[in-house]
Protein backbone atom coordinates (compact mmCIF):
# COMPACT_ATOMS: atom_id res chain seq x y z
CA UNK A 1 0.00 0.00 0.00
CA UNK A 2 3.03 2.50 0.89
CA UNK A 3 4.78 1.82 -2.51
CA UNK A 4 0.97 2.30 -4.76
CA UNK A 5 1.27 6.32 -2.34
CA UNK A 6 4.85 6.59 -3.26
CA UNK A 7 4.26 5.82 -7.16
CA UNK A 8 1.02 8.30 -6.53
CA UNK A 9 3.96 11.31 -5.54
CA UNK A 10 6.20 10.34 -8.13
CA UNK A 11 3.23 10.77 -10.80
CA UNK A 12 2.28 14.06 -9.27
CA UNK A 13 5.68 15.13 -9.30
CA UNK A 14 5.59 15.91 -5.65
CA UNK A 15 8.71 13.66 -5.34
CA UNK A 16 12.03 12.74 -7.30
CA UNK A 17 12.80 8.67 -8.20
CA UNK A 18 16.26 9.76 -6.49
CA UNK A 19 14.16 10.86 -3.56
CA UNK A 20 11.76 8.00 -3.39
CA UNK A 21 14.86 5.51 -3.47
CA UNK A 22 16.89 7.78 -0.76
CA UNK A 23 13.36 7.66 1.31
CA UNK A 24 12.42 4.03 1.07
CA UNK A 25 16.15 3.24 2.01
CA UNK A 26 15.90 5.48 5.08
CA UNK A 27 12.66 3.29 5.50
CA UNK A 28 14.31 -0.51 5.70
CA UNK A 29 16.72 0.88 8.06
CA UNK A 30 15.10 3.30 10.73
CA UNK A 31 11.21 0.65 10.26
CA UNK A 32 9.70 4.02 9.97
CA UNK A 33 6.36 5.07 8.13
CA UNK A 34 6.89 6.67 4.81
CA UNK A 35 4.74 9.28 5.49
CA UNK A 36 7.09 9.71 8.56
CA UNK A 37 10.64 9.50 6.39
CA UNK A 38 9.16 11.65 4.13
CA UNK A 39 8.15 14.41 6.84
CA UNK A 40 11.14 14.10 8.70
CA UNK A 41 13.43 14.50 5.75
CA UNK A 42 11.66 17.52 4.59
CA UNK A 43 10.73 15.65 0.98
CA UNK A 44 7.17 16.90 1.16
CA UNK A 45 5.32 18.78 3.77
CA UNK A 46 3.45 17.70 6.35
CA UNK A 47 0.18 19.09 4.56
CA UNK A 48 0.90 17.90 1.33
CA UNK A 49 1.20 14.70 2.57
CA UNK A 50 -1.91 14.44 4.37
CA UNK A 51 -3.86 16.27 1.21
CA UNK A 52 -2.28 13.45 -1.35
CA UNK A 53 -3.80 10.82 1.12
CA UNK A 54 -6.52 12.11 0.77
CA UNK A 55 -6.94 12.52 -2.49
CA UNK A 56 -5.64 9.21 -3.21
CA UNK A 57 -7.73 6.99 -0.46
CA UNK A 58 -11.04 9.82 -0.44
CA UNK A 59 -10.52 9.86 3.35
CA UNK A 60 -11.75 13.29 5.48
CA UNK A 61 -8.53 15.22 7.12
CA UNK A 62 -9.35 16.11 10.51
CA UNK A 63 -7.38 18.47 12.95
CA UNK A 64 -6.94 16.97 16.22
CA UNK A 65 -6.35 20.49 18.01
CA UNK A 66 -9.83 21.01 17.73
CA UNK A 67 -11.38 17.85 18.89
CA UNK A 68 -11.69 16.92 22.47
CA UNK A 69 -12.54 13.04 22.44
CA UNK A 70 -14.79 12.17 25.83
CA UNK A 71 -13.36 10.15 28.55
CA UNK A 72 -15.70 7.25 27.44
CA UNK A 73 -14.27 7.59 23.45
CA UNK A 74 -10.38 7.48 24.95
CA UNK A 75 -10.89 4.58 27.24
CA UNK A 76 -12.39 1.92 23.99
CA UNK A 77 -8.29 2.23 22.97
CA UNK A 78 -5.90 1.27 25.31
CA UNK A 79 -2.65 3.96 25.58
CA UNK A 80 -0.33 1.32 24.89
CA UNK A 81 -2.03 0.19 21.54
CA UNK A 82 -2.95 4.23 20.68
CA UNK A 83 0.92 5.01 21.22
CA UNK A 84 2.60 1.89 19.04
CA UNK A 85 -0.11 2.57 15.94
CA UNK A 86 -0.22 6.76 16.73
CA UNK A 87 -4.06 6.84 16.61
CA UNK A 88 -6.68 8.92 18.27
CA UNK A 89 -10.00 7.93 19.03
CA UNK A 90 -11.90 10.58 18.12
CA UNK A 91 -16.02 9.62 17.84
CA UNK A 92 -18.36 7.01 18.39
CA UNK A 93 -21.31 6.28 17.22
CA UNK A 94 -23.68 3.56 17.18
CA UNK A 95 -21.13 0.76 16.39
CA UNK A 96 -19.14 2.62 14.37
CA UNK A 97 -15.67 4.02 15.54
CA UNK A 98 -14.08 6.90 13.91
CA UNK A 99 -10.44 7.22 14.44
CA UNK A 100 -7.73 9.43 13.95
CA UNK A 101 -4.74 7.87 12.06
CA UNK A 102 -1.17 8.84 10.45
CA UNK A 103 -1.13 6.18 8.13
CA UNK A 104 -4.44 5.31 6.63
CA UNK A 105 -2.83 2.08 5.03
CA UNK A 106 -1.75 0.36 7.65
CA UNK A 107 -4.43 -2.64 7.61
CA UNK A 108 -3.06 -4.92 10.37
CA UNK A 109 -3.71 -1.69 13.15
CA UNK A 110 -7.31 -1.06 11.93
CA UNK A 111 -7.62 -5.14 11.91
CA UNK A 112 -6.46 -4.96 15.57
CA UNK A 113 -8.71 -1.77 16.79
CA UNK A 114 -11.78 -3.70 15.32
CA UNK A 115 -10.83 -6.49 17.53
CA UNK A 116 -9.44 -4.50 20.48
CA UNK A 117 -12.92 -2.39 20.48
CA UNK A 118 -15.17 -4.76 18.52
CA UNK A 119 -16.45 -2.11 16.56
CA UNK A 120 -15.93 -0.91 13.20
CA UNK A 121 -13.06 1.56 12.73
CA UNK A 122 -14.02 4.69 10.44
CA UNK A 123 -10.20 5.65 9.77
CA UNK A 124 -9.91 9.54 9.31
CA UNK A 125 -5.93 11.17 8.40
CA UNK A 126 -4.57 13.66 10.84
CA UNK A 127 -0.99 15.25 11.17
CA UNK A 128 1.52 13.07 12.69
CA UNK A 129 2.78 15.89 14.50
CA UNK A 130 -0.82 16.77 15.80
CA UNK A 131 -1.77 12.94 16.64
CA UNK A 132 1.65 12.48 19.00
CA UNK A 133 0.95 15.80 20.94
CA UNK A 134 -3.00 14.66 21.42
CA UNK A 135 -1.72 11.46 22.65
CA UNK A 136 0.17 13.00 25.21
CA UNK A 137 -2.58 15.31 25.99
CA UNK A 138 -5.57 13.35 26.00
CA UNK A 139 -3.94 9.88 27.49
CA UNK A 140 -3.83 10.31 32.01
CA UNK A 141 -5.31 14.00 31.13
CA UNK A 142 -6.14 14.88 34.32
CA UNK A 143 -3.08 12.68 36.30
CA UNK A 144 -0.81 15.25 33.35
CA UNK A 145 -2.76 18.55 34.33
CA UNK A 146 -2.04 17.72 38.10
CA UNK A 147 1.78 16.69 37.34
CA UNK A 148 2.12 19.65 34.97
CA UNK A 149 0.88 22.15 37.96
CA UNK A 150 3.02 20.12 40.93
CA UNK A 151 5.99 20.68 38.34
CA UNK A 152 5.53 24.21 37.46
CA UNK A 153 4.75 25.49 41.17
CA UNK A 154 8.33 23.97 42.30
CA UNK A 155 9.94 25.20 39.24
CA UNK A 156 8.32 28.76 40.29
CA UNK A 157 9.23 28.26 43.95
CA UNK A 158 13.22 27.31 42.29
CA UNK A 159 13.92 29.98 39.78
CA UNK A 160 12.00 32.74 41.83
CA UNK A 161 9.83 33.24 38.72
CA UNK A 162 7.07 35.11 41.55
CA UNK A 163 9.34 37.32 42.67
CA UNK A 164 9.90 38.61 39.10
CA UNK A 165 6.51 38.86 38.32
CA UNK A 166 6.47 42.57 37.59
CA UNK A 167 9.09 42.27 35.12
CA UNK A 168 7.49 39.53 33.88
CA UNK A 169 4.21 41.27 32.73
CA UNK A 170 7.00 44.01 31.35
CA UNK A 171 8.68 41.20 29.07
CA UNK A 172 5.30 40.04 27.89
CA UNK A 173 4.76 43.29 26.07
CA UNK A 174 7.12 42.72 23.96
CA UNK A 175 7.02 39.61 22.95
CA UNK A 176 7.75 38.46 19.11
CA UNK A 177 4.62 37.02 17.90
CA UNK A 178 7.15 33.07 17.55
CA UNK A 179 7.55 33.23 21.43
CA UNK A 180 3.92 33.78 21.56
CA UNK A 181 3.36 31.24 19.23
CA UNK A 182 5.89 28.82 20.95
CA UNK A 183 4.37 29.05 24.37
CA UNK A 184 1.15 28.34 23.12
CA UNK A 185 1.38 25.51 21.07
CA UNK A 186 3.25 23.88 24.11
CA UNK A 187 2.17 20.67 25.56
CA UNK A 188 0.93 21.43 29.21
CA UNK A 189 -1.02 24.59 27.63
CA UNK A 190 -2.80 22.93 24.99
CA UNK A 191 -3.38 19.95 27.86
CA UNK A 192 -5.08 22.74 30.23
CA UNK A 193 -7.07 24.83 27.73
CA UNK A 194 -8.41 21.71 26.15
CA UNK A 195 -9.63 20.22 29.55
CA UNK A 196 -10.70 23.72 30.93
CA UNK A 197 -13.37 24.04 28.07
CA UNK A 198 -14.03 20.21 28.53
CA UNK A 199 -14.98 20.49 32.33
CA UNK A 200 -16.47 23.74 31.45
CA UNK A 201 -18.79 21.90 29.68
CA UNK A 202 -19.41 18.47 31.39
CA UNK A 203 -20.10 21.50 33.85
CA UNK A 204 -22.68 22.80 31.86
CA UNK A 205 -21.40 25.92 32.18
CA UNK A 206 -22.78 29.29 30.06
CA UNK A 207 -19.35 31.38 30.39
CA UNK A 208 -15.33 30.70 31.14
CA UNK A 209 -13.33 33.41 32.36
CA UNK A 210 -9.92 33.95 32.10
CA UNK A 211 -8.53 36.67 33.85
CA UNK A 212 -4.99 37.30 34.70
CA UNK A 213 -3.80 39.46 38.37
CA UNK A 214 -0.61 40.33 39.65
CA UNK A 215 -0.08 36.97 41.04
CA UNK A 216 -2.87 34.78 39.76
CA UNK A 217 -3.97 33.65 36.76
CA UNK A 218 -7.88 33.14 37.54
CA UNK A 219 -10.54 30.43 35.76
CA UNK A 220 -13.77 31.18 36.47
CA UNK A 221 -17.31 29.18 35.13
CA UNK A 222 -20.14 30.73 35.02
CA UNK A 223 -22.78 27.91 36.22
CA UNK A 224 -26.43 28.29 36.50
CA UNK A 225 -25.85 32.01 36.39
CA UNK A 226 -23.32 32.25 39.08
CA UNK A 227 -19.79 33.00 38.74
CA UNK A 228 -17.44 29.76 40.49
CA UNK A 229 -13.79 29.65 40.92
CA UNK A 230 -11.90 26.67 39.33
CA UNK A 231 -8.68 26.04 39.99
CA UNK A 232 -6.02 28.28 38.68
CA UNK A 233 -3.30 26.85 36.37
CA UNK A 234 0.55 27.78 36.98
CA UNK A 235 0.76 31.44 36.91
CA UNK A 236 4.08 30.74 34.45
CA UNK A 237 1.61 29.27 31.48
CA UNK A 238 -0.62 33.11 31.81
CA UNK A 239 0.80 34.18 28.11
CA UNK A 240 0.57 30.54 26.44
CA UNK A 241 -2.96 29.96 27.74
CA UNK A 242 -3.84 33.46 26.56
CA UNK A 243 -2.45 33.51 23.36
CA UNK A 244 -3.57 29.62 22.81
CA UNK A 245 -6.98 31.03 23.15
CA UNK A 246 -6.55 33.33 20.85
CA UNK A 247 -5.12 31.69 18.20
CA UNK A 248 -8.05 28.67 18.51
CA UNK A 249 -10.26 32.22 17.67
CA UNK A 250 -8.27 33.41 15.07
CA UNK A 251 -7.25 36.28 16.53
CA UNK A 252 -4.05 38.77 16.48
CA UNK A 253 -1.81 37.21 18.98
CA UNK A 254 0.77 39.78 18.68
CA UNK A 255 -2.00 42.81 19.85
CA UNK A 256 -2.15 43.20 23.13
CA UNK A 257 -3.48 46.88 23.22
CA UNK A 258 -7.13 45.84 21.47
CA UNK A 259 -9.94 44.48 22.26
CA UNK A 260 -10.61 41.53 19.83
CA UNK A 261 -13.68 38.76 19.21
CA UNK A 262 -13.36 36.02 17.62
CA UNK A 263 -15.06 32.12 17.39
CA UNK A 264 -14.56 28.90 18.17
CA UNK A 265 -16.09 25.76 16.88
CA UNK A 266 -14.49 22.75 18.72
CA UNK A 267 -15.78 19.27 19.06
CA UNK A 268 -16.01 18.20 23.05
CA UNK A 269 -17.17 14.59 23.20
CA UNK A 270 -20.03 14.06 20.49
CA UNK A 271 -21.15 17.77 21.33
CA UNK A 272 -20.35 20.64 18.49
CA UNK A 273 -19.86 23.50 20.54
CA UNK A 274 -19.61 27.26 19.28
CA UNK A 275 -17.29 29.60 21.58
CA UNK A 276 -17.84 32.89 21.59
CA UNK A 277 -14.64 34.50 22.23
CA UNK A 278 -14.00 38.09 24.13
CA UNK A 279 -10.60 39.85 24.81
CA UNK A 280 -10.23 42.92 26.15
CA UNK A 281 -7.05 44.58 28.00
CA UNK A 282 -5.91 44.99 31.29
CA UNK A 283 -3.37 45.89 34.10
CA UNK A 284 -1.66 42.67 34.17
CA UNK A 285 -2.78 40.93 31.11
CA UNK A 286 -5.59 40.28 28.67
CA UNK A 287 -8.62 38.81 30.06
CA UNK A 288 -10.39 36.81 27.95
CA UNK A 289 -14.10 35.79 28.11
CA UNK A 290 -15.54 32.86 26.41
CA UNK A 291 -19.67 32.38 26.07
CA UNK A 292 -20.29 28.36 25.17
CA UNK A 293 -22.90 27.77 23.12
CA UNK A 294 -24.07 24.28 22.79
CA UNK A 295 -26.01 23.26 20.14
CA UNK A 296 -27.52 20.47 21.68
CA UNK A 297 -28.69 22.12 24.69
CA UNK A 298 -30.69 24.86 23.21
CA UNK A 299 -34.23 24.32 24.25
CA UNK A 300 -36.58 25.26 21.72
CA UNK A 301 -40.17 24.15 23.49
CA UNK A 302 -41.95 27.42 25.18
CA UNK A 303 -43.93 25.33 27.41
CA UNK A 304 -40.31 24.44 29.32
CA UNK A 305 -38.78 27.61 29.45
CA UNK A 306 -40.95 28.04 32.38
CA UNK A 307 -44.20 29.64 31.47
CA UNK A 308 -46.91 28.93 33.18
CA UNK A 309 -50.68 27.98 31.56
CA UNK A 310 -52.17 31.35 32.00
CA UNK A 311 -49.02 33.64 30.86
CA UNK A 312 -48.03 31.23 27.79
CA UNK A 313 -51.69 31.31 26.30
CA UNK A 314 -51.77 35.19 26.46
CA UNK A 315 -48.20 35.24 24.86
CA UNK A 316 -49.02 32.16 21.93
CA UNK A 317 -52.24 34.71 20.95
CA UNK A 318 -50.04 37.68 21.26
CA UNK A 319 -47.27 36.21 18.47
CA UNK A 320 -50.31 35.07 15.86
CA UNK A 321 -51.13 38.62 15.66
CA UNK A 322 -50.66 39.72 11.62
CA UNK A 323 -48.64 42.75 12.67
CA UNK A 324 -47.34 44.72 15.41
CA UNK A 325 -44.20 44.46 17.84
CA UNK A 326 -43.56 42.00 20.59
CA UNK A 327 -40.79 43.46 22.86
CA UNK A 328 -38.25 41.39 25.30
CA UNK A 329 -36.90 42.85 28.35
CA UNK A 330 -34.55 42.12 30.42
CA UNK A 331 -30.82 42.24 31.83
CA UNK A 332 -27.81 40.75 29.54
CA UNK A 333 -28.15 36.71 30.27
CA UNK A 334 -32.19 36.50 31.40
CA UNK A 335 -32.66 34.35 28.37
CA UNK A 336 -34.03 36.55 25.78
CA UNK A 337 -32.37 35.20 22.83
CA UNK A 338 -33.97 31.82 23.85
CA UNK A 339 -37.59 32.67 24.25
CA UNK A 340 -36.94 34.84 20.48
CA UNK A 341 -35.69 31.56 19.04
CA UNK A 342 -37.99 29.09 20.58
CA UNK A 343 -40.79 32.05 19.87
CA UNK A 344 -39.44 31.65 15.88
CA UNK A 345 -39.35 28.34 15.98
CA UNK A 346 -42.54 27.78 16.86
CA UNK A 347 -43.68 29.85 13.72
CA UNK A 348 -41.60 28.47 11.76
CA UNK A 349 -43.87 27.63 8.54
CA UNK A 350 -43.61 26.72 4.91
CA UNK A 351 -46.25 29.99 4.27
CA UNK A 352 -44.17 32.01 6.41
CA UNK A 353 -40.81 34.01 5.46
CA UNK A 354 -38.78 35.09 8.88
CA UNK A 355 -35.69 36.80 8.40
CA UNK A 356 -33.65 38.25 11.78
CA UNK A 357 -30.60 40.84 11.86
CA UNK A 358 -28.64 39.96 14.71
CA UNK A 359 -25.20 40.85 16.87
CA UNK A 360 -23.99 37.63 17.20
CA UNK A 361 -25.68 35.24 15.70
CA UNK A 362 -25.23 32.75 18.14
CA UNK A 363 -27.81 29.39 16.67
CA UNK A 364 -28.18 28.69 13.32
CA UNK A 365 -32.28 27.68 12.68
CA UNK A 366 -32.96 26.22 9.88
CA UNK A 367 -35.17 27.20 7.42
CA UNK A 368 -34.89 31.21 9.00
CA UNK A 369 -32.98 33.97 7.08
CA UNK A 370 -30.39 35.19 9.80
CA UNK A 371 -28.01 38.17 9.31
CA UNK A 372 -25.38 39.22 11.31
CA UNK A 373 -24.24 42.65 12.11
CA UNK A 374 -21.16 43.94 10.84
CA UNK A 375 -21.02 47.95 11.83
CA UNK A 376 -17.50 48.09 10.17
CA UNK A 377 -18.96 47.65 6.87
CA UNK A 378 -22.18 49.89 7.71
CA UNK A 379 -24.52 46.89 7.88
CA UNK A 380 -26.12 48.00 11.54
CA UNK A 381 -29.50 47.16 12.65
CA UNK A 382 -30.92 50.07 11.18
CA UNK A 383 -29.59 49.47 7.96
CA UNK A 384 -30.68 46.10 7.78
CA UNK A 385 -34.05 46.79 8.94
CA UNK A 386 -34.32 49.32 6.02
CA UNK A 387 -33.19 46.33 3.18
CA UNK A 388 -35.26 43.87 5.42
CA UNK A 389 -38.57 45.90 4.63
CA UNK A 390 -38.03 45.28 0.71
CA UNK A 391 -37.40 41.46 0.49
CA UNK A 392 -41.07 41.24 2.20
CA UNK A 393 -40.96 39.26 5.26
CA UNK A 394 -43.71 38.03 7.14
CA UNK A 395 -42.06 37.93 10.29
CA UNK A 396 -39.04 40.07 11.46
CA UNK A 397 -36.32 39.82 14.51
CA UNK A 398 -34.04 42.77 15.39
CA UNK A 399 -31.30 41.35 17.73
CA UNK A 400 -31.77 44.43 20.31
CA UNK A 401 -33.26 48.10 19.80
CA UNK A 402 -30.14 49.53 20.66
CA UNK A 403 -31.02 53.38 19.69
CA UNK A 404 -33.63 55.66 18.05
CA UNK A 405 -33.35 55.29 14.56
CA UNK A 406 -33.82 51.28 14.95
CA UNK A 407 -36.77 51.83 17.22
CA UNK A 408 -38.47 53.83 14.54
CA UNK A 409 -38.12 51.86 11.82
CA UNK A 410 -39.01 48.74 14.10
CA UNK A 411 -42.28 50.30 15.15
CA UNK A 412 -42.90 51.89 11.81
CA UNK A 413 -42.25 47.96 9.96
CA UNK A 414 -44.98 46.91 12.74
CA UNK A 415 -47.40 49.60 11.27
CA UNK A 416 -47.02 48.26 7.83
CA UNK A 417 -48.30 45.04 7.84
CA UNK A 418 -45.03 43.00 9.57
CA UNK A 419 -45.10 41.01 12.57
CA UNK A 420 -41.79 42.17 14.73
CA UNK A 421 -39.71 40.87 17.80
CA UNK A 422 -37.05 42.23 19.22
CA UNK A 423 -35.09 42.71 22.74
CA UNK A 424 -34.64 46.24 24.60
CA UNK A 425 -33.04 46.75 28.18
CA UNK A 426 -35.57 47.52 31.17
CA UNK A 427 -36.51 46.71 34.57
CA UNK A 428 -40.08 45.19 33.77
CA UNK A 429 -42.81 45.52 31.16
CA UNK A 430 -44.61 48.62 32.16
CA UNK A 431 -41.26 50.64 32.09
CA UNK A 432 -40.36 49.49 28.71
CA UNK A 433 -43.14 52.38 27.43
CA UNK A 434 -41.17 54.94 29.20
CA UNK A 435 -38.07 53.46 27.42
CA UNK A 436 -39.18 53.84 23.94
CA UNK A 437 -41.28 57.51 24.84
CA UNK A 438 -37.18 58.58 25.86
CA UNK A 439 -35.87 57.24 22.58
CA UNK A 440 -37.85 59.60 21.03
CA UNK A 441 -40.66 57.58 19.72
CA UNK A 442 -44.03 59.40 19.57
CA UNK A 443 -46.72 58.16 22.04
CA UNK A 444 -49.20 57.53 19.30
CA UNK A 445 -46.83 55.25 17.17
CA UNK A 446 -45.87 53.57 20.82
CA UNK A 447 -49.30 52.81 21.48
CA UNK A 448 -50.51 51.91 17.82
CA UNK A 449 -47.79 49.24 16.77
CA UNK A 450 -47.27 47.49 20.81
CA UNK A 451 -49.08 44.12 20.83
CA UNK A 452 -47.09 42.71 24.09
CA UNK A 453 -44.08 43.54 26.28
CA UNK A 454 -42.53 40.66 28.30
CA UNK A 455 -39.99 40.96 31.16
CA UNK A 456 -38.12 37.91 31.93
CA UNK A 457 -35.95 36.73 34.57
CA UNK A 458 -33.78 32.78 34.69
CA UNK A 459 -33.98 31.71 38.28
CA UNK A 460 -31.58 28.55 39.68
CA UNK A 461 -33.86 24.89 39.89
CA UNK A 462 -33.74 23.20 43.27
CA UNK A 463 -31.74 20.21 42.49
CA UNK A 464 -34.18 17.35 42.32
CA UNK A 465 -31.97 14.48 43.77
CA UNK A 466 -31.60 16.65 47.26
CA UNK A 467 -34.67 18.21 47.21
CA UNK A 468 -35.68 18.47 50.94
CA UNK A 469 -39.01 20.73 53.05
CA UNK A 470 -37.86 22.98 55.47
CA UNK A 471 -39.61 25.59 57.79
CA UNK A 472 -38.52 29.79 56.85
CA UNK A 473 -38.77 32.08 59.57
CA UNK A 474 -40.69 34.67 59.44
CA UNK A 475 -37.35 37.05 59.61
CA UNK A 476 -36.59 35.62 56.33
CA UNK A 477 -39.92 36.01 54.53
CA UNK A 478 -39.84 39.89 55.85
CA UNK A 479 -36.43 40.34 54.44
CA UNK A 480 -37.98 39.04 51.21
CA UNK A 481 -40.93 41.44 50.96
CA UNK A 482 -43.32 38.59 51.12
CA UNK A 483 -46.87 38.67 53.02
CA UNK A 484 -46.60 35.69 56.14
CA UNK A 485 -48.60 33.42 55.62
CA UNK A 486 -47.81 32.92 51.80
CA UNK A 487 -46.65 29.65 52.03
CA UNK A 488 -48.55 26.99 54.05
CA UNK A 489 -47.11 26.48 57.47
CA UNK A 490 -43.68 28.40 56.09
CA UNK A 491 -42.58 25.97 54.57
CA UNK A 492 -40.44 25.59 51.12
CA UNK A 493 -38.36 23.63 49.13
CA UNK A 494 -33.73 23.62 49.31
CA UNK A 495 -31.87 21.72 47.86
CA UNK A 496 -29.37 20.02 50.68
CA UNK A 497 -26.57 19.70 48.29
CA UNK A 498 -25.51 16.75 46.51
CA UNK A 499 -22.60 15.38 43.87
CA UNK A 500 -25.00 15.94 41.47
CA UNK A 501 -25.51 19.63 41.60
CA UNK A 502 -21.93 20.07 42.80
CA UNK A 503 -22.95 20.73 46.58
CA UNK A 504 -24.90 23.98 45.51
CA UNK A 505 -28.40 22.62 45.82
CA UNK A 506 -29.28 23.72 42.42
CA UNK A 507 -28.74 22.11 39.24
CA UNK A 508 -30.32 24.19 35.90
CA UNK A 509 -32.72 27.22 35.46
CA UNK A 510 -35.97 28.05 34.75
CA UNK A 511 -37.76 31.66 33.72
CA UNK A 512 -39.66 34.39 35.15
CA UNK A 513 -41.99 35.82 33.28
CA UNK A 514 -44.24 39.23 33.43
CA UNK A 515 -46.49 39.19 30.51
CA UNK A 516 -48.12 42.36 29.78
CA UNK A 517 -50.66 42.05 26.39
CA UNK A 518 -51.19 46.07 25.16
CA UNK A 519 -55.19 46.23 25.92
CA UNK A 520 -57.08 49.24 24.54
CA UNK A 521 -57.31 50.62 28.19
CA UNK A 522 -53.10 50.12 28.39
CA UNK A 523 -53.28 52.13 24.59
CA UNK A 524 -55.22 54.81 25.57
CA UNK A 525 -52.76 55.37 28.79
CA UNK A 526 -49.73 55.25 26.51
CA UNK A 527 -51.36 57.92 24.17
CA UNK A 528 -51.90 60.34 27.44
CA UNK A 529 -48.37 59.81 28.39
CA UNK A 530 -48.91 58.11 31.73
CA UNK A 531 -46.33 57.14 34.35
CA UNK A 532 -44.67 53.40 34.55
CA UNK A 533 -46.53 53.25 37.91
CA UNK A 534 -50.00 54.05 36.47
CA UNK A 535 -49.53 51.35 33.68
CA UNK A 536 -48.09 48.78 36.14
CA UNK A 537 -50.71 49.05 38.50
CA UNK A 538 -53.54 49.09 35.73
CA UNK A 539 -51.82 45.99 34.08
CA UNK A 540 -52.23 44.51 37.39
CA UNK A 541 -55.85 44.91 37.73
CA UNK A 542 -56.15 43.58 33.95
CA UNK A 543 -54.95 40.29 35.75
CA UNK A 544 -50.94 40.91 34.60
CA UNK A 545 -48.28 38.59 36.58
CA UNK A 546 -45.28 40.22 37.96
CA UNK A 547 -41.80 38.49 37.87
CA UNK A 548 -42.45 38.23 41.70
CA UNK A 549 -45.94 36.91 41.53
CA UNK A 550 -44.45 33.89 39.13
CA UNK A 551 -41.28 33.29 41.48
CA UNK A 552 -43.39 32.88 44.58
CA UNK A 553 -45.25 30.45 42.52
CA UNK A 554 -42.16 28.54 41.41
CA UNK A 555 -41.34 28.16 45.04
CA UNK A 556 -44.58 27.20 46.01
CA UNK A 557 -44.31 24.30 43.14
CA UNK A 558 -40.79 23.81 44.70
CA UNK A 559 -39.10 24.91 41.29
CA UNK A 560 -36.92 27.72 43.16
CA UNK A 561 -35.93 29.25 46.28
CA UNK A 562 -36.67 32.40 48.25
CA UNK A 563 -33.12 33.09 48.16
CA UNK A 564 -33.10 33.37 44.39
CA UNK A 565 -36.41 35.16 44.24
CA UNK A 566 -34.37 38.05 46.11
CA UNK A 567 -31.18 37.75 44.03
CA UNK A 568 -33.26 38.29 40.72
CA UNK A 569 -36.36 40.76 41.50
CA UNK A 570 -37.29 43.97 43.15
CA UNK A 571 -39.37 44.03 46.13
CA UNK A 572 -42.10 46.56 45.82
Amino acid sequence: MEEKFATFLVKNGLLTEDQLREAMREKRETGQRLVSVLNRLEMVSESKLLAQLSNLYGMEVVDVDYIIPSKEVLELIPAAKAYHYEVLPVERKGRYLTVAMVDPTDISAIEDLRFITSMEINPVLAAESSIREALDRYYAMEKGIAEVKEEDVAATRELGVEDMELLETEFEEDLEETKLRADAEGGPVIRLVNFFIADAVHKEASDIHVEPFEKKLRVRFRIDGVLTEQQPPPLNLKAGIITRLKLMAQMDIAEHRLCQDGRINILVGEKMIDLRVSVIPTLYGEKVVMRILDRSSLMLDLAKLGFGPGPLKIFLKAIESPYGIVLVTGPTGSGKTTTLYSTLSRMNKPDRQIMTIEDPVEYNLHGINQIQVHEEIGLSFSNALRAFLRQAPNIILVGEIRDSETAEIAIRAALTGHLVFSTIHTNDAPTTVNRLIDMGIKPYLVSSALVLIQAQRLVRRICKSCKEKIKVSDKLLEEAGIEPGTFENNEVFRGKGCSTCNQTGYKGRIGLYEIMPISPTIRTMILKGKSADDIRKLAIEEGMRTLRDDGIDKIKQGVTTIEELMRETASF
